[in-house]
């Protein structure tokens, strides 16, 4: 037998977390250094993964399939395309950049007795690599009941990471901290719980009607003409699945939790909510969605075309009126969430590499971003943005790291995000002209909010309380660095990355049955 690989990537993460969360009261620094290579040795193994996956190869590589609940069909089925390859990867690359970052964000405020059972240090990093690895094996499942229990299990580990582990720069007292996080824990279980809860009838429909959750076996049945479902049916099923999956991405109007999430949760957090776990919607609109309900997919198209127009300006919009610096970064990501959306349902092959890059690019843009802004936030203990100015003079290379992150988040040319937004809007117009054209709006609205914020936070006159802020460490810089450094590779050669990508999305447009609109050209007179 093989070595399972995508297994071994999915279990390291949980055996680390089992690991990290075992580890005595008062040896905290050693549960931070045994997370930290727990997820240094899952990005290896997901390095072999994208080394061993072949672009020109099968659909799904490196499979594994075994028996697991045989009375009912569900199989531990596995395998993974362009998409899943390179979701997977950027996964297992940001939890160490999450875990550097979040270091001393769960160390207690005061010394207390080291014999006590409660142990936040080690509970908070268990918690991310548990979150890990239910996210890549999710990335992995190609059986539809498997992925669903994944899709709500992680849902767990993040609510405890959201109420229990809040920012500790909350403008209120810790009476009023901690009613926030609460409230903007309870409001992320309850929308994602509520989407899940329909997706699970939509579950159980899809195995009346086709008899199995493996997508293999539902996709040959297709083929060979064997399997075949009403119109009513497909659709029924299609809303049922597409309705978790909008919520977790998120679309607007089931956005709401998102900037709750993010502006209560520590800058780490936000970043495995919005860079990491939010991926896993928007990758299964391409896994599940359109291959599983082609026809449904396209009847709904110009509905989640318009939806996605309004988490484009509405986010950018929303955006540019923020005070809150992290709640600003969350209204710019359901902005860019309805790019990702819009490319995916234009049902081009533009379109959907680009939907598929973006993913990838904004997570890493996004990353430096919050993170950058997350170590200004303890510095100055506060998230409000007019309580800054003039951080350049004393902090050069936290500025300097902070508008590469703003200027990657409105997709500057040659940085990574510009490839994939140009491919989506190119895509569009291409099919939606008049779509492509109105989602223009979002690229202005993103230049004058993240212009505006680093106007008000760097420069300008220095505030008294900014005045001695220590520009980055070592450890900060050891963050930041190797992800703006992603930004300007991807950004001048994105080939790696579209090699891996571009057979899956031929796949994907081959469910649907869409071929790419010829262009039309005038005859010469």
């Amino acid at each position: 037998m093989s070595f399972p690989l995508l297994t071994a990537t999915a279990v390291l993460p949980a055996v680390g977390a089992i690991a990290t969360a075992a580890v005595p009261a008062a040896r905290r620094s050693a549960a931070k250094w045994l997370a930290l290579l727990f997820s240094l040795a899952t990005l290896v193994l997901a390095a072999v993964a994208v080394v061993r996956f072949e672009p020109g190869g099968a659909r799904y590589q490196l499979t594994e399939s075994h028996a697991w609940i045989s009375d009912f069909g569900v199989r531990y089925e596995l395998g993974v395309d362009g998409i899943g390859v390179a979701l997977l990867a950027l996964t297992a690359l940001l939890i160490p950049f999450v875990i550097l970052a979040g270091w001393h964000d769960a160390d207690p405020l005061e010394d207390v007795n080291p014999n006590r059972r409660w142990r936040p240090t080690q509970g908070f990093f268990a918690l991310i690599l548990m979150v890990e690895a239910m996210v890549i094996l999710s990335f992995e499942a190609t059986d539809v009941f498997l992925f669903y229990i994944l899709f709500e299990a992680m849902l767990i580990p993040m609510y405890f990471l959201i109420g229990g582990f809040g920012d500790r720069a909350h403008a209120g007292g810790d009476e009023a901290a901690a009613t926030q996080r609460s409230y903007a824990a309870v409001k992320f279980l309850l929308y994602n719980l509520v989407g899940g809860l329909i997706m699970l009838a939509a579950v159980i429909g899809l195995y009346v009607v086709a008899g199995s959750f493996s997508l293999s076996e539902i996709a040959e049945a297709r083929a060979s003409g064997s399997l075949s479902m009403a119109t009513s049916t497909e659709r029924w099923l299609f809303l049922g699945f597409f309705f978790a999956f909008a919520v977790k991405a998120p679309l607007w109007p089931l956005h709401t939790w998102l900037p709750n999430a993010m502006g209560e949760s520590t800058a780490p957090v936000a970043v495995l909510i919005t860079a990491v776990v939010d991926k896993v919607g928007t990758f299964a609109m391409l896994r599940f969605c359109l291959q599983l309900f082609p026809e449904a997919s396209k009847w709904a198209t110009p509905v989640i075309l318009v939806l996605a127009l309004i988490s484009i300006v509405y986010g950018a919009l929303l955006a540019v009126g923020q005070r809150d610096m992290k709640r600003l970064i969350a209204y710019a990501s359901i902005s860019h969430f309805g790019f990702i959306i819009m490319g995916i349902f234009a049902m081009t092959s533009q379109g959907q590499s680009g939907a598929t890059l973006y993913m990838v690019n904004h997570g890493i843009s996004t990353a430096a971003l919050m993170l950058v802004a997350g170590f200004l936030i303890t510095r100055r203990g506060s998230r409000l943005i007019a309580d800054y100015g003039g951080v350049q003079k004393v902090a050069p290379v936290l500025a300097g790291t902070f508008l590469v992150g703003g200027l990657a988040t409105l997709s500057l040319p040659g940085l990574s995000p510009f490839v994939s937004e140009f491919l989506v809007l190119v895509g569009t117009f291409s099919r939606y002209p008049v779509v492509g054209i109105i989602a223009t709006i979002g690229i202005v609205l993103a230049a004058l909010y993240v212009l505006v914020l680093y106007q008000r936070t760097m420069t300008g006159p220095v505030k008294a309380e900014v005045q001695g802020m220590p520009d980055l460490k070592v450890r900060e810089l050891v963050v930041v660095a190797p992800l703006i450094a992603l930004l300007l590779f991807l950004g001048v050669y994105p080939k790696p990355l579209t090699e891996i990508v571009n057979p899956a999305v031929e796949h994907t447009m081959s469910d649907v049955q869409q071929t790419d609109p010829k262009p039309e050209v005038e005859a010469a007179p």
